[in-house]
């Protein structure tokens, strides 16, 4: 089984940055599809940036212009580049994999831990 490990989560002030990492490590044939996603307390996970393999990303409308995705993909690795950040950012966020161990498995979808970000004076 595939377990992404994320790191890099913590306390920052508004308007500071955080950058994020999550690895995906075990017995990988291909992943389709990183991506973070955000929990807040009383809230449903919500999307928050995924990166396909041929490099396209996707954001929540919310993040746009101050959160950047990017991936290395020999490393099995993604990043989630986040300036500017709002008290509204704070949350647990969860790395995801989308993912086949060898060639004739079934894609299937791998979570994280979580790590915390908290956004606060």
């Amino acid at each position: 089984q595939v377990q992404p490990v994320e790191s890099g989560g913590g306390l920052v002030q508004p308007g500071g940055s955080l950058r994020l990492s999550c690895v995906a490590s075990g017995s990988i044939f291909n992943i389709r599809t990183m991506g973070w996603y955000r929990q807040a307390p009383g809230n449903q996970r919500e999307l928050v940036a995924t990166i396909i393999s041929g490099g396209s990303t996707n954001y929540a409308d919310s993040v746009k212009g101050r959160f950047t995705i990017s991936k290395a993909n020999a490393k099995n690795t993604v990043y989630l580049q986040m300036n500017d950040l709002k008290p509204e950012d704070t949350a647990v966020y969860y790395c995801n994999a989308v993912l086949r161990t060898s060639a004739t498995a079934l894609m299937y979808s791998d979570w994280g831990q979580g790590t915390q970000v908290t956004v606060s004076s």
